[in-house]
């Protein structure tokens, strides 16, 4: 019993000692720690100060300033989209004024479609990577988007790159079996045929009730009669 309690007091005057030091130590040190502290203190604040005062008004503008270039791009008015109408900004306006925002970030996703349709491939490529995103839809389409201008670019593989980047994601019903097909078709036009079966039976396996599934046999068959 004399043992246990010669070791608790050794431990007890271990921390003691140790304590002792710190104190000695922050009583030597102590501009610097007052210097460190107040710096971790005015970053901390100076955060969420930005954030408060800067960021959410920011965005809130963004939002508000980009509302009519997302109603041209609904009505196919590529141009204005991107460019404005005069009283109105384009996206391109909203990613120059608002570039640290999500709205800027999403202006880069509607800049890259609309230049994807109006066939400048590489400058739709330019604003999609530089579009980030995390969700479960806009995502694999962007990454789908960038497929379909290497494809236009006659760059095949690449185009099935990215549409099997994109199939992968955010593996959903709806855009993963349609990107994994797209995946397919560039495979074969990039005359990779067990590629294209893989892609393919990935929609067999992972997605037979989707519209691409239920037709899927006839193309895996197509490519490979033997195996069914």
């Amino acid at each position: 019993m004399a043992k246990n309690t010669d070791k608790t007091e050794d431990r007890i005057v271990a921390v003691e000692e140790a304590f002792s030091k710190t104190e000695q130590w922050i009583e030597r040190n102590q501009r610097i720690v007052i210097i460190v502290v107040g710096a971790i203190i005015v970053i901390v604040l100076g955060f969420f100060g930005f954030k408060r005062f800067y960021m959410e008004p920011k965005e809130k503008e963004a939002q508000a300033q980009m509302f009519m270039a997302e109603k041209y791009f609904e009505m196919d008015s590529l141009n204005k989209a991107l460019n404005g109408d005069g009283n109105y900004p384009g996206f391109l306006t909203i990613i120059g004024d608002y570039g640290i925002t999500k709205s800027a970030n999403l202006a880069h996703y509607y800049a890259g479609i609309c230049y994807l349709k109006k066939g400048d491939f590489q400058k739709a490529l330019d604003q999609l990577k530089d579009f980030s995103a995390k969700d479960e839809v806009v995502a694999p389409m962007a990454l789908g988007a960038m497929g379909d201008c290497y494809m236009e670019m006659n760059q095949s593989d690449k185009a099935a790159e990215y549409y099997l980047k994109g199939a992968e994601k955010r593996k959903n019903e709806f855009t993963s079996p349609m990107l994994y097909m797209k995946a397919g078709y560039a495979y074969e036009i990039a005359g990779k045929k067990d590629e294209a079966i893989k892609a393919y039976q990935q929609i067999k396996n992972d997605f037979p009730r989707s519209f691409e599934g239920r037709d899927i046999d006839k193309y895996i068959s197509r490519l490979n009669p033997v195996k069914k």
